[in-house]
């Protein structure tokens, strides 16, 4: 079908729009938020000079993630 106002892409359903905007998002903020998770949990870590084995440093940041992001869901409501 032929966009009536250009040569502009027609927008679609709402899932195709939704998914075109998800891909767009999280190429670009996806590994952005990761890395300053690690960098908080690493520097947390650091000023409370706690030491964990590599599978207990994993487990945590998983759980210490999950977290955060469930508190950042939250914001969204």
């Amino acid at each position: 079908m032929k966009n009536p106002f250009g040569d502009q892409q027609v927008p679609g359903d709402y899932r195709n729009i939704k998914e075109r905007l998800y891909k767009n998002v999280s190429v670009n903020i996806n590994d952005k938020i990761f890395d300053m998770m690690i960098k908080a949990y690493e520097n947390a870590l650091n000023e409370e000079n706690i030491v964990l084995s590599r599978p207990e440093r994993k487990r945590l940041l998983s759980q210490i993630s999950k977290m955060i992001m469930e508190d950042m869901l939250k914001k969204l409501n």
